[in-house]
């Protein structure tokens, strides 16, 4: 797994080179957008950051005295601004109420022990609170999103009901705990997933189209990838329909067996042709 995973680093690094993330000025900038960029886009963040700073507003002491109403009017770019304003002041209080509203105080916890007390915040949840470790305090916690969810189940690396902490578990298992490595991991999985593995993937320009790990699900005719749910078409009897064109000895038993639409339509015209 070590190897899977420095593999896939290098050839993205070499691909897309640095992606200098996350893109605030400051580390309190960081912990703002974590909790901003959820459920929305970076550039509905810096918009609604933009806001915070035209009204002097993006400080500690700043946020913690805004009402709910004037908050949520200034971060309405990022959406959910209502909740976001809410799980924001949790935030910033729970800073000012026990680091004294310091993040060098902050920031000498150890990282275990303050993600645990980032996670008892209300709106809190284990991605803002990576975010937070690894981008505004530099520790060497691995970040996983929608992105690196995505790339390592279609590469059999991971199930796709795995949930976040056994997929955190799989880089912090295997992989030095090195902030800025982990830094720059995530960045390189969030660019390939914008550019090439989206939800209708872009697999042959992809940059890790020849380091497939056995996909879970193929068509087991052509053997074309079958990401998505609409391209699945479970067809027991595959082999009997498919005349000899592909091996009983070849399939598992026991495992969901698949047709692509293509050889799906290929496979029904020899049947009414018969």
């Amino acid at each position: 797994m070590e190897l899977i995973l420095k593999n896939i680093y290098d050839r993205l690094f070499k691909v897309f080179g640095p992606q200098h993330w996350w893109p605030a000025e400051t580390p309190f900038e960081v912990i703002v957008g974590a909790v901003l960029t959820q459920n929305t886009n970076w550039g509905n963040v810096e918009k609604a950051l933009s806001n915070l700073k035209e009204r002097q507003c993006l400080s500690f002491r700043a946020i913690h005295a805004l009402a709910h109403a004037p908050l949520a009017s200034l971060i309405k770019p990022a959406g959910y601004f209502n909740v976001k304003a809410k799980r924001l002041k949790n935030l910033i209080n729970f800073i000012f109420e026990n680091y004294d509203g310091s993040l060098q105080k902050m920031a000498r916890d150890p990282w275990d022990s303050l993600r645990q007390k980032l996670l008892g915040v209300n709106g809190i949840g284990p991605e803002t609170a990576d975010s937070i470790l690894l981008y505004a305090f530099d520790k060497p916690v691995f970040v996983v999103d929608a992105y690196t969810k995505r790339v390592l189940y279609r590469h059999n690396i991971v199930a796709q009901e795995t949930d976040y902490h056994a997929i955190q578990d799989v880089f912090m298992r295997h992989l030095d705990h090195d902030s800025k490595m982990f830094n720059e991991y995530h960045a390189l999985l969030v660019r390939l997933g914008k550019d090439y593995c989206k939800p209708s993937p872009l697999c042959e320009q992809c940059p890790l189209n020849d380091l497939n790990y056995s996909l879970v699900n193929k068509c087991c005719h052509c053997h074309k990838a079958l990401f998505r749910k609409t391209e699945r078409i479970a067809f027991k009897r595959s082999t009997d329909f498919l005349k000899g064109d592909v091996k009983r000895g070849s399939l598992q038993r026991n495992r969901p067996r698949y047709l692509c639409s293509g050889c799906l339509s290929g496979v029904r015209e020899r049947i009414h042709g018969d």
